[in-house]
């Protein structure tokens, strides 16, 4: 595997957005809350610029080629939390979104689907991290949800109160889930 490199140093410019790589994909992202009513979030960066960017991100990934969203946001479970999770116990999918993330080394547009889940609260397993999740998640932690409102760091979605909202209310999706407008989080802007 060749080494990850980054291009964080000091007076660190990203390239204009046309001079960054520019990805599409599908992901999935899980909205995990205890029995406390507290959801589980990573702490990822932008290693590449500096000051280093931090967000808040709810656990989950890219679809690979033949899954389902509901096979992805298993494997995800089990790769980011070490939770192994029955797909049956995924509620949703709750919303669905586009998605543009601009960062220091590259773009990526991404059509987003959430799903929720309830399970005991549990200690991360990040054994199976990749090797640029191993740099860059910086934290994990299980907030409660009273503390989302009130903070100012940076979350992702920025609407995730109202994202949780959505995942409490089942009886809406039997009509399919809610498809959100289209939005940019970015550590450097995407355009």
């Amino acid at each position: 595997m060749a080494p990850i490199i980054f291009a964080g140093q000091p007076g660190f410019v990203a390239p204009e957005p046309a001079d960054r790589p520019r990805f599409r994909r599908r992901a999935v992202r899980v909205l995990l809350l205890d029995e406390a009513d507290r959801i589980l979030l990573f702490l990822d960066s932008d290693l590449g610029l500096d000051p280093v960017a931090h967000w808040w991100v709810t656990p989950g990934g890219g679809v690979d080629p033949g899954e389902s969203d509901h096979q992805a946001a298993v494997r995800e479970l089990w790769e980011e939390t070490g939770l192994v999770i029955d797909a049956a116990a995924l509620g949703g999918p709750v919303l669905t979104r586009e998605v543009v993330h601009g960062y220091s080394d590259k773009i990526v547009d991404q059509l987003e689907v959430f799903f929720s889940a309830r399970v005991p609260a549990f200690e991360v397993d990040t054994a199976r991290h990749t090797a640029e999740e191993q740099l860059t998640v910086a934290d994990i932690r299980w907030w409660p949800l009273g503390e989302i409102e009130g903070t100012h760091d940076d979350i992702w979605p920025r609407d995730l109160l109202a994202v949780l909202a959505l995942a409490r209310r089942p009886h809406e999706w039997s009509r399919g889930p809610v498809h959100g407008a289209p939005v940019e989080e970015s550590s450097v802007p995407a355009g």
